[in-house]
């Protein structure tokens, strides 16, 4: 006599997808790591950043004040008097990409305080805790600095057009000053965090800030070409990234002779090399 046949155990197979649905539920899926969760925490961090303009703007309206008296009033006076030469262009159109380098340097370079400030108050611990990368945490805010002094830099560029300064308007050259703007406050903001990183303070920070602007500045292209300062400056100028923005603004703004490929070869390799170093420091900041 022959067994009864033996029914399909659809309870089994429907225990076993249970199960595995209840494993999804109770072990979380890998989180992503290394270079795939990077782009999204920079960004992550950067409109962080970016959200602190939302509550105060006049930031923004009160650092216009100086690069508008720098273009009116010395641009305007040295154009008149012609003593620095320019090789035919008019000083002011010469002067206003120094001054729209020199407005987003003056952002960046303060920008430490800002993260001496988040330490004090717990909220740079909590960061570290957090899965993302110091290196992300660290672009993210350099890059939002590049983007603040980037609307700095239209103002800049609005006030130098009302003044009649001859700008191009190619979109892609625009696109390139923006490029130019955004790496060297990148730069110069992770000079700030890096410094801070060292001196652990505000007050300090505040001083070192405000000896290093000026010199940065005079010993750039920024008011004056290179081949008319003495020898040792023109060294240091060499090796200043602001000479090296100043020489792409100019010729993506007004079609001077540059050397764009070195220009934004140095300033990428100076973000990449500040953000490294204030990367490293940032454990000491905290501490």
């Amino acid at each position: 006599m022959s067994g009864a046949p033996v029914a399909p155990q659809h309870e089994s197979v429907e225990t076993g997808a249970t199960a595995r649905h209840l494993d999804l539920l109770l072990v979380p899926p890998r989180a992503r790591a290394g270079w795939r969760v990077l782009p999204a925490r920079v960004a992550a961090m950067c409109v962080v950043e970016l959200q602190k303009l939302r509550h105060d703007r006049t930031e923004l309206y009160t650092r216009a004040v100086q690069p508008a008296l720098w273009l009116v009033v010395f641009g305007e006076t040295f154009t008149r008097i012609k003593a620095i030469p320019t090789g035919g262009t008019p000083y002011i159109d010469y002067l206003a990409p120094g001054i729209i380098a020199q407005s987003a340097m003056f952002i960046a370079i303060f920008y430490g305080i800002m993260i001496i400030w988040e330490r004090d108050a717990g909220i740079l611990t909590k960061l570290l805790v957090t899965p993302t990368p110091r290196s992300a945490l660290i672009a993210g805010k350099a890059f939002a600095a590049g983007v603040k002094a980037l609307l700095q830099a239209v103002v800049v560029i609005v006030i130098a057009a009302l003044l009649g300064v001859a700008m191009t308007w190619n979109p892609l050259r625009l696109l390139g000053v923006a490029v130019a703007v955004v790496l060297g406050s990148a730069f110069f903001s992770c000079l700030s965090i890096s410094i801070a990183g060292i001196v652990l303070t505000r007050d300090r920070l505040m001083g070192i800030g405000q000896a290093i602007t000026m010199p940065l500045f005079f010993a750039s292209n920024a008011l004056y070409p290179v081949a008319v300062m003495p020898g040792w400056l023109q060294a240091i100028s060499r090796i200043n990234p602001l000479s090296y923005q100043v020489d792409a603004l100019r010729g993506l703004l007004l079609g001077t002779t540059s050397h764009l490929a070195l220009d934004f070869a140095v300033l990428a390799g100076a973000a990449v090399a500040g953000i490294a170093v204030a990367s490293s420091l940032l454990g000491r900041l905290a501490r």
